[in-house]
C-alpha cells in the first residue's frame, strides 16, 4: 500500500466522493443528519466544521437551519471548492489549511462538528486540537464528534504500528499528513476530550464502528 498525502488523497477521489460516503460507509445514510440534528437549531448560530470536505453533514444542517454560519476547515481545495458550489447562497467562510495549524479563537462558536476526519491522526495531535477547541467555543458551546473507531485496544495499536512501518519502508517524513487510517478506541477517544476540559462526554449512538460523541 503506498501512502498518499492527505490532500492529494482526497482530490485525486473527488468524482464519487460523496456516493462512496453515503452508500459504502455504514449508518452513512443515518449518522450524517442525526450528526446535524444536535447542531445548534438558533438562526445565526455560529458553527465550526472541522475536515468538511464536500459538507455532506452540512447539506442537513442548512437544511435544519438556513441561517447558521459556519467555518469549515479543510485540507483539500477541491473538496472545498465543491461545497462551495453547493453552499454559494449560505453563510459559510471555508479555510484551506490543517485544523492543528489554524487559529479558532476564543469563545467564537456555539459549537463545532467533525464528520469521519479525525480517525488519521495520534492522540497526542487531538489532545492539543481539542484543547483549542474547547477555547473556541461558548461557554455552553459543545462538539459533535461522528467517527469511525476502534474496537479495541489491540486494534488501535496495530493501525498505528502499521503506519509506522509503511512510512519507514516508503521513507515519508514525519512532518506531512498521510492518508491512513488510526483510530482510537471510543474509550480513549472520549478520555481525550475530557483531558482537554469537556466535562460532559458521552456516546450518543453508533453504528456498526462509527460513534457519534457529545462532548459540552
Amino acid at each position: 500500500m503506498k501512502l498518499e498525502k492527505m490532500d492529494a488523497f482526497f482530490a485525486a477521489r473527488l468524482d464519487g466522493y460523496d456516493r462512496h460516503m453515503m452508500t459504502e460507509i455504514e449508518g452513512a445514510e443515518e449518522f450524517y443528519p442525526y450528526t446535524a440534528s444536535l447542531l445548534p437549531p438558533e438562526r445565526g448560530a455560529r458553527v465550526l466544521d472541522l475536515g468538511c470536505g464536500t459538507g455532506l453533514e452540512l447539506a442537513y444542517y442548512f437544511a435544519l437551519n438556513p441561517g447558521a454560519s459556519v467555518v469549515g476547515i479543510d485540507l483539500s481545495p477541491a473538496m472545498l471548492a465543491a461545497l462551495r458550489r453547493k453552499f454559494s447562497d449560505r453563510k459559510i467562510e471555508l479555510i484551506c489549511g490543517s485544523y492543528f495549524e489554524v487559529p479558532f479563537g476564543a469563545n467564537r462558536f456555539d459549537a463545532a462538528v467533525s464528520v469521519e476526519s479525525l480517525h488519521h491522526f495520534t492522540a497526542a495531535q487531538k489532545l492539543e486540537l481539542y484543547k483549542k477547541l474547547k477555547t473556541a467555543l461558548t461557554g455552553s458551546g459543545h462538539f459533535v464528534l461522528t467517527d469511525y473507531f476502534a474496537q479495541s485496544e489491540e486494534a488501535e495499536r496495530f493501525y498505528f504500528s502499521e503506519l509506522e512501518r509503511l512510512k519507514g519502508e516508503q521513507g515519508l517524513t514525519e512532518d506531512a499528513l498521510y492518508h491512513y487510517d488510526t483510530p482510537l478506541t471510543a474509550e480513549h477517544e472520549m478520555e481525550l476530550l475530557k483531558s482537554a476540559g469537556f466535562s460532559a462526554v458521552r456516546i450518543m449512538r453508533s453504528w456498526e464502528n462509527t460513534y457519534t460523541i457529545l462532548a459540552r
